[in-house]
């Protein structure tokens, strides 16, 4: 539910760009969305900075028309692809968003708008609505993961997010979790992506069928291969069974590897019930020094067509650790 104005209260506008659509809302610092809009990414029609600009611009003609106005901190973008953190720049992005790869989006939007513009992947920024108004709030460690069309990851260390060198810090996606397994689109063997994405747990779900000739009529996806599980289908189970291995194989590694007090896992493969957690807990407990798994939460990450939106405005409320800003500063 939209918030209402608060004159006391500082804003940011958040921009959530996706393949498929792009959202831009006015956001409080608590988490409260103010006024939101979406419109669609056009990717491949038109260039993605071009429609950031419509949708921003957009959201300030709704509030004008409305006379509503917010002391705005800046702009605050989540975005799909890798995000230099030294310019804020999309360092590479998939065929998903054509001619994306090199765009120089802090600046360009900092020249348009004359405010000032953080940047970082769309994934990282879930981790901030998660701390603030979700599963990880008070967390100072913290592990997300997104099941959805491939996988993402973000880890929150002494209360704030891992960049790495350049900003590519927690592509968990890509960890390997079998190095004789799957190849993956990445050029590497194994990794989670293959096993744990709705697209990798649909594929491997049509190989079996396939190999068995069992399949008739348009190819299975995930949500398909959730139903035949909860129902106890022998070869759906055998391939949620992979997929639960696979989770805890990489979960008990990156708990070790980072101490977490909570694993929020969110996506659309994260939507198939409680059923689900309960297996990832007992695959990641079974393959986990007790030590580290005494008090870590495993749970479903904050739900709401926002969350990207909002954890994209938080970020102008965060400290610039390792920017260019904090070191000139």
């Amino acid at each position: 539910m939209e918030g209402k104005p608060n004159p006391l209260q500082e804003f940011a506008i958040g921009v959530d760009v996706g393949g498929t659509k792009i959202h831009a809302g006015i956001v409080g610092r608590q988490g409260e969305v103010i006024r939101s809009v979406g419109v669609p990414t056009l990717a491949g029609e038109e260039e993605v900075f071009s429609r950031i600009v419509t949708a921003i611009e957009k959201l300030q003609a709704e509030a004008d028309a409305s006379g509503e106005h917010y002391p705005l901190q800046g702009i605050g973008i989540g975005t799909a692809g890798q995000v230099d953190r030294s310019d804020g720049s999309i360092r590479f992005a998939s065929d998903l968003l054509p001619g994306y790869t090199g765009v120089p989006l802090k600046r360009l939007v900092e020249e348009h708008f004359g405010l000032p513009v953080r940047v970082d992947n769309d994934v990282n920024v879930l981790v901030l609505t998660e701390k603030t108004i979700g599963a990880g709030q008070g967390a100072q460690h913290m592990l997300c993961l997104a099941l959805g069309t491939g996988v993402g990851g973000a880890v929150l260390a002494e209360g704030k997010l891992l960049h790495g060198s350049w900003g590519g810090a927690g592509e968990l996606g890509h960890m390997s979790v079998d190095f004789r397994g799957l190849p993956c689109v990445c050029g590497g063997v194994g990794c989670l992506e293959q096993y744990a994405s709705g697209t990798g747990i649909a594929k491997r779900m049509q190989t079996r069928l396939q190999a068995l000739g069992l399949e008739a009529g348009s190819p299975v996806d995930s949500r398909e291969v959730f139903t035949r599980w909860q129902a106890g289908d022998s070869e759906a189970t055998a391939v949620m069974e992979e997929t639960f291995a696979a989770l805890g194989a990489a979960l008990s590694s990156l708990i070790h590897t980072f101490n977490p007090e909570v694993v929020v896992i969110g996506g659309g493969v994260a939507e198939a019930g409680e059923s689900f957690f309960t297996r990832v807990r007992e695959e990641t407990a079974r393959r986990c020094m007790a030590s580290f798994m005494e008090n870590v939460q495993i749970v479903q990450a904050h739900q709401g067509n926002w969350s990207g939106m909002i954890g994209a405005a938080l970020q102008l409320w965060e400290p610039m650790q390792n920017s260019p800003e904090a070191r000139e500063g």
